[in-house]
């Protein structure tokens, strides 16, 4: 006689539910964020690294990035809590990834300062460097933890594809938007946002984990 073992669903925790919030939260500013800078008019020339802003309003927008990327760093950490990413490890090492260049994109975004009254391209390689670099571990971490996701089975429809997405988005179209003009690169992070709310909101409503 066979038996099966069936997978209980495991309801969301505090952390879980409290890290999807505040994922929530921060993927909705950040969204508002990059539609400000996209219609703000431009108080500087547009080769300045401030662009649109002045040097002072460029380094209080990213003192907020570098506070606003931590909410999304509690989303993608409660993807470990949820137990959405089955038992291999892949996934988790996904969402560690995920964790250590969202924190490595949040110190970029608060050394950005340092920038502010130079020109684009100008003794600026090694913040450059940094961005892509974190960018990039994100989109990795995100692309395994989704697939870990995909393949548990534990968040379906369109739940079991936003981790995914979140992690695809960064390769296509985020970086060579960010390649190109300012107001493409503007709505490509602004989508990226609204994907981080998705994952938010999937962690923080969810009854189940295994729904």
């Amino acid at each position: 006689m066979q038996t099966q073992t069936k997978h209980v669903p495991v309801v969301p925790n505090a952390l879980v539910r409290g890290g999807g919030l505040v994922c929530l939260v921060a993927g909705v500013l950040g969204a508002a964020s990059g539609v400000f800078l996209s219609v703000y008019p431009g108080q500087v020339p547009d080769d300045r690294y401030s662009y649109p802003l002045t040097a002072a309003g460029f380094v209080a927008i990213q003192l907020w990035f570098g506070v606003h990327h931590l909410g999304l760093l509690a989303g993608i950490a409660a993807l470990e809590p949820a137990d959405v990413l089955g038992s291999g490890r892949a996934g988790r090492w996904g969402v560690r990834l995920g964790v250590a260049g969202m924190a490595l994109l949040a110190l970029a975004e608060v050394l950005a300062v340092t920038a502010r009254d130079k020109v684009v391209g100008e003794g600026t390689a090694v913040l450059d460097t940094l961005y892509g670099v974190s960018t990039t571990v994100i989109g990795v971490g995100l692309v395994v933890a989704g697939l870990a996701v995909r393949r548990a089975g534990r968040w379906t429809g369109w739940r079991g594809n936003v981790v995914l997405v979140a992690g695809v988005w960064v390769f296509v179209p985020m970086i060579p938007a960010l390649m190109g003009p300012f107001l493409a690169a503007r709505l490509a992070i602004t989508g990226w946002m609204l994907v981080f709310a998705a994952l938010g909101y999937a962690l923080w409503r969810s009854e189940e984990v295994g729904q």
